[in-house]
């Protein structure tokens, strides 16, 4: 079990545990391990055998280990079998339903053995719910309404159209007078790879009453791609836009912005960490503000900074507040100067028109100088690639020749000759040596047969690491986003070989694939492997898209250090070749 199927069996019976009505705090324990297991760089598998490691892991503890001994020494966990038996697993889709808790889910299963949302819904739709003891008509039509809203808008989105939602909004509402700040939170603001629904905030002199609050509230529900408003109270507008996704948008007085933005930005597992150092210091944190216990006396609340330091931590940037030590690293001022899109110094991954690019050498170069980058690099695909009509040594070494007369004909950016060569089914290079011994960044990426035993993906990948002419591996995992899963290997081995041959990793920025993602990007600095960050632009617009990947490394702690496209342009043509 890897610890993506380790987290998924915490997490479901966590739910389970809910369903049946156990103590919070174990249900708590359950996600708060789920979560430091997905988000941890090592298997836990690799670990086991020495609890002491496990034990490090933060929330995991005692009874969590021998939860974790159980799963591996008999392939399943006990009280997960028992909830398992005792409900359908279906009964965890019913979670999803918005307006649909715990207790009424056991209600429903109590009265009609019913565990799966068609099932509910027909039981709503012959007005079966009302008959249940708190149900009632009101509450039957808002159930039927939800299922049919969860059918229409379940899933996730990519995180520029989130971004793209975020901005159109942010456009319509500050057309209403007396708003000052607009600004997305949650797991948008994290930099989360994907973004479930829109959080946004709102504060200024039109938040500060009741009457000028249902003001821009009504402002805001006449928003143009509003589809239908889910709920709308005193400070608080929900609703979905066309794209299917949820916005909620709350109206906060200027002295609240600050630990609102705190709140709504979570993780929920930062802030309930982040609530429990509050108690042991004598206050409460909420939405609202850092005060006193009897909350008669706020003492922060306006800005994230000041209660940050009310708490004597150091300010904790939005990527790292996913409970993964950042809290403790605060209180021994010791977070890492996070990278920052400034340190980069050049984009290494670009396509042209002389395979499935949109723009010429000279057009890239151009529009990666005005971004001011010291130097980029065009990889156009080889000829495994054909319906991108890729490269074959001839005209790969031909495709070397015009970019070496870009590169002298504009100042001002050195463009460096590359390739995106394709590892074949067999871990060959899809280019002879002598002709990737040219190049000057060679790139080497999986775009076919992705379908391959573990073993065998993970032989092909080493045996690209092993070739000389390899400066980095593409998009390492293959993802697609939302489209299509990771294809299997091992990743401790391939980076273990990467290290030892100076390969550094690359993390593709552009948002359907940010591959590698964050815990692949911290396993990868444990291992002592190097990134680079760049973008697989096929047009000279997509260049702006390199601060997806900039989110992606923060949330992994990187620092410049870490990322090889910082260094000037002269240490970097270095490293490409191994340092030599």
């Amino acid at each position: 079990m890897d610890n993506k199927a380790i987290a998924n069996v915490l997490y479901e019976t966590a739910d389970l545990l809910e369903i049946d009505g156990q103590d919070s705090f174990r249900i708590r324990s359950y996600r708060n391990a789920a979560q430091a297991i997905e988000n941890h760089s090592q298997q836990i598998r690799s670990l086991i055998d020495d609890p002491k490691q496990v034990l490090a892991i933060p929330g995991i503890g005692k009874s969590m280990l021998r939860n974790l001994q159980e799963l591996f020494t008999d392939g399943r966990l006990a009280v997960q079998t028992e909830l398992l038996a005792k409900y359908n697993p279906s009964m965890l889709q019913l979670l999803k339903i918005q307006g649909l808790g715990p207790k009424t889910i056991a209600l429903i299963w109590s009265a009609y053995k019913v565990s799966d949302v068609d099932g509910v819904e027909k039981l709503a739709r012959a007005g079966k719910i009302r008959e249940l003891p708190r149900m009632g008509e009101k509450h039957e039509a808002k159930l039927i309404k939800a299922i049919e809203d969860y059918r229409r808008i379940s899933g996730r989105f990519l995180i520029d159209a989130a971004e793209t939602e975020a901005e159109k909004l942010r456009e319509y509402i500050e057309k209403f007078p007396g708003i000052d700040k607009i600004t997305p939170a949650g797991s948008l603001r994290r930099g989360r790879e994907t973004v479930g629904d829109l959080d946004i905030l709102v504060t200024g002199k039109a938040c500060t009453t009741e009457e000028e609050r249902q003001k821009a509230i009504a402002h805001v529900a006449q928003y143009p791609p509003l589809m239908d408003v889910i709920a709308s109270g005193d400070n608080k507008i929900s609703f979905h836009v066309r794209s299917g996704m949820q916005v909620d948008v709350r109206l906060l007085p200027p002295e609240s912005f600050g630990a609102a933005m705190q709140y709504f930005t979570g993780s929920k597992a930062h802030n309930v960490a982040l609530r429990q150092r509050a108690l042991k210091m004598g206050y409460t944190l909420n939405e609202y503000s850092l005060a006193t216990l009897d909350g008669e006396k706020p003492v922060a609340g306006k800005t994230e900074e000041e209660i940050y330091a009310k708490l004597n931590l150091d300010y904790i940037p939005p990527e790292l507040r996913e409970n993964l030590g950042e809290i403790d690293k605060a209180q021994e001022h010791a977070l890492p100067p996070l990278i920052t899109q400034a340190d980069l110094q050049g984009d290494v991954h670009m396509h042209t028109v002389e395979t499935d690019g949109k723009n010429t050498i000279e057009e890239m170069a151009e529009a990666a100088k005005a971004r001011g980058y010291k130097y980029m690099a065009i990889t156009d695909h080889s000829k495994n690639l054909a319906f991108a009509n890729g490269l074959d040594d001839k005209r790969a070494v031909e495709h070397i020749a015009r970019i070496r007369a870009a590169d002298k004909q504009i100042d001002g950016i050195t463009i460096f000759a590359g390739i995106e060569v394709d590892i074949l089914a067999d871990g060959d290079l899809d280019l002879s040596d002598e002709v990737l011994a040219q190049m000057d960044v060679v790139i080497a990426s999986v775009h076919s047969v992705f379908n391959q035993e573990p073993a065998k993906m993970t032989e092909r990948l080493l045996k690209a690491i092993e070739n000389p002419n390899t400066s980095l591996i593409g998009h390492p995992t293959g993802r697609i986003q939302l489209r299509r899963d990771a294809y299997a290997f091992d990743m401790h081995a391939v980076l273990t070989a990467a290290a030892k041959h100076k390969v550094a990793m690359e993390l593709n920025s552009y948002p359907d694939r940010l591959d590698l993602n964050d815990v692949h990007l911290r396993q990868a600095k444990q291992q002592g492997v190097k990134i680079v960050i760049n973008t697989d632009s096929h047009h000279t617009s997509h260049m702006e898209k390199i601060r997806y990947g900039v989110l992606q490394a923060r949330r992994a702690w990187l620092t410049k250090e870490d990322v090889l496209n910082t260094l000037p342009a002269a240490k970097f043509a270095k490293a490409m070749k191994h340092g030599c």
